[in-house]
């Protein structure tokens, strides 16, 4: 397992040149920190949309992704960027983006396939947070 420190994760991303987008949105849980630290930079809106596939020990305990709570945000022709901790099959990111259908989506990860990614380790990752 790699342990990434947080001055190395924050370093990196502040190097990212990301387009503009009206709003930011977390995949919750995994995404929330990594949505506040781009937040942080981009100072833009954020949201969660709270869908889930992981237990807390990161193993699969669904089949599929699914929306656990209510959204309650408007995200109706918006330009969003949609952040998770680490994609390994984009089931979760794909998911999201058929709720937010008809915006434009960028995507967001700190490890794993996304249009902006940090890293790319096939190894598991611990996360300072986490």
């Amino acid at each position: 397992m790699k342990n990434l420190e947080f001055n190395e994760i924050l370093k990196k991303l502040k190097k990212n040149k990301f387009e503009d987008f009206d709003v930011i949105i977390a995949i919750g849980r995994g995404g929330i920190v990594p949505a506040s630290l781009v937040q942080n930079i981009l100072k833009k809106d954020m949201e969660i949309l709270w869908l889930n596939f992981r237990d807390e020990k990161h193993c699969p305990k669904r089949k599929k992704p699914k929306l656990v709570k209510e959204i309650n945000f408007d995200f109706k022709n918006k330009k969003i960027l949609l952040v998770d901790d680490v994609s390994r099959t984009g089931e979760t990111l794909d998911k999201a983006k058929k709720i937010l259908k008809g915006n434009k989506i960028k995507t967001f990860v700190i490890n794993g396939e996304a249009d902006y990614s940090l890293y790319n380790f096939k190894e598991c990752i611990k996360f300072p947070w986490g």
